[in-house]
């Protein structure tokens, strides 16, 4: 996934999003394969565990049978046919969760060589605000930010001042 280019910008957001609301001594559960940013997330002093990747849609079992304290989810609920049965299946009470937001200006990504690699949903913040609320979540913070590129054109001209990314933090509601 990340052969020709690394999400530097992405990776320090949210690293930094998570230092501010959860203490390392939580355990993890992040949402998806092992990947580079739950290496770095190690590195920084957090203990994480992934899922295996099987299809969450499909099967939620690792979620529901987690012990973790906090669950993370970093630009996957896109993929998810149904991230409203993953929402409701976590046991953990503290969510960060990160999303790709919908730009009127670009089409949904969908890549044309692997299947898992698409965006079923495009979320507006206040769309992924309602699925959160609706699931039994309170958000307690958000952030977002742009994702410039060095690249000629309209659409990453844009890129330089509509934000890209939304982070959450939330808590289960009692």
């Amino acid at each position: 996934m990340y052969e020709k280019t690394f999400p530097n910008k992405r990776f320090k957001h949210t690293i930094q999003f998570l230092k501010q609301h959860i203490d390392t001594s939580a355990s993890i559960l992040d949402l998806g394969v092992e990947n580079p940013l739950s290496d770095i997330l190690k590195s920084e002093g957090f203990t994480v565990k992934n899922t295996s990747g099987i299809d969450l849609d499909l099967d939620t079992s690792e979620i529901e049978n987690s012990q973790a304290d906090v669950v993370t989810a970093f630009e996957i609920f896109e993929h998810l046919l149904s991230p409203f049965t993953v929402l409701k299946s976590i046991k953990a009470d503290k969510l960060v969760a990160s999303i790709p937001l919908k730009l009127w200006f670009a089409s949904a990504y969908r890549s044309k060589t692997d299947m898992r690699d698409r965006h079923f949903h495009e979320f507006e913040d206040w769309q992924f605000d309602w699925l959160l609320e609706k699931s039994g979540w309170r958000i307690i913070a958000t952030d977002k930010w742009t994702n410039p590129t060095k690249k000629i054109g309209i659409r990453p001209l844009f890129r330089w001042f509509i934000p890209r990314y939304y982070i959450v933090y939330a808590e289960r509601i009692k």
